[in-house]
């Protein structure tokens, strides 16, 4: 059972506070940040050492503990014959105001956006130049990719961001909408490692058990049950589900390729970036 009287902070937003939390999860680059910022302190859970070195940090600060990657939803009942696979599908006049995407520098998933936009539009000037044009179909920003989803499935909107993991899971709820990853200029349908990070607070209440905790998410079972329960992907590579949520996740990514954001660089530059998306935009 994992430890309680705990404080959680997760997915928090930019700029917001952790100081009274015991445990930090988030997307990065929000837990680098929090890193920058001093506000954890390196603890290694038990089962850390299985996660990738990419999915965690070299000092022990946070480690990923489910898998996640970052992808856009449309509808299915208005696009089923025609639903959008490319960037450029998106600037098509059929998603004016009925497109949106969440908040670059606010949200996880619309910094994502940002990420994804300039690897595979070819860098910074020309995905700007891209979510310029894509603004005359967008309704406007959102602080929450979460509230998106509803708007989908209902068809107030055609098209919007999101994650696999949040998208796949309320597909129960909410099935009228289809999960996609937009292509660039290669033609191949591209996304990235969104994972949940978590990491210790630095002078946490409880310490103890937040510790406990941490070394509980990583677990052989819980990691097990990342896809049978969350719709997620297990953090540990060496846990190989076989429940038929993980089956239906791995066809979903059959044929997606996979790249590696450069963290730090998106770190120490997510300011100026997320300044020239406002620019563009006119956000």
């Amino acid at each position: 059972m994992a430890p309680q009287a705990m404080a959680v902070a997760v997915r928090p937003v930019a700029g917001e506070c952790f100081q009274v939390a015991d445990v930090v999860v988030t997307l990065p680059p929000f837990v680098q940040q929090a890193d920058g910022k001093g506000l954890l302190t390196a603890y290694r859970p038990e089962g850390s050492d299985k996660v990738a070195d990419g999915d965690k940090d070299s000092s022990g600060k946070w480690t990923a503990v489910a898998n996640n990657y970052f992808c856009f939803i449309y509808n299915t009942k208005e696009l089923d014959n025609s639903p959008p696979t490319t960037w450029k599908d998106l600037l098509d006049a059929r998603f004016k105001g009925r497109l949106q995407y969440s908040t670059p520098g606010v949200a996880g998933d619309g910094t994502a956006v940002l990420i994804k936009a300039m690897h595979d539009l070819g860098g910074k000037e020309r995905a700007m130049a891209y979510l310029k044009d894509l603004q005359k179909n967008n309704v406007g920003p959102s602080k929450s990719t979460g509230q998106l989803a509803p708007k989908v499935d209902k068809g107030e909107l055609l098209v919007a961001n999101g994650d696999v993991q949040m998208n796949f899971a309320n597909m129960r709820t909410m099935p009228n909408q289809g999960i996609f990853f937009p292509a660039g200029d290669s033609g191949k349908p591209t996304t990235f490692a969104l994972p949940y990070a978590a990491g210790l607070v630095k002078n946490a209440p409880h310490a103890d058990n937040a510790k406990k905790f941490l070394d509980h998410l990583l677990t052989e079972q819980v990691q097990r049950d990342v896809s049978s329960t969350g719709g997620g992907f297990a953090a540990r590579t060496d846990i190989k589900a076989t429940d038929p949520n993980a089956a239906s996740l791995a066809r979903l990514m059959n044929g997606v390729e996979i790249f590696r954001p450069d963290w730090a660089d998106i770190d120490r530059n997510l300011t100026s970036y997320v300044a020239a998306w406002k620019e563009a935009t006119g956000s």
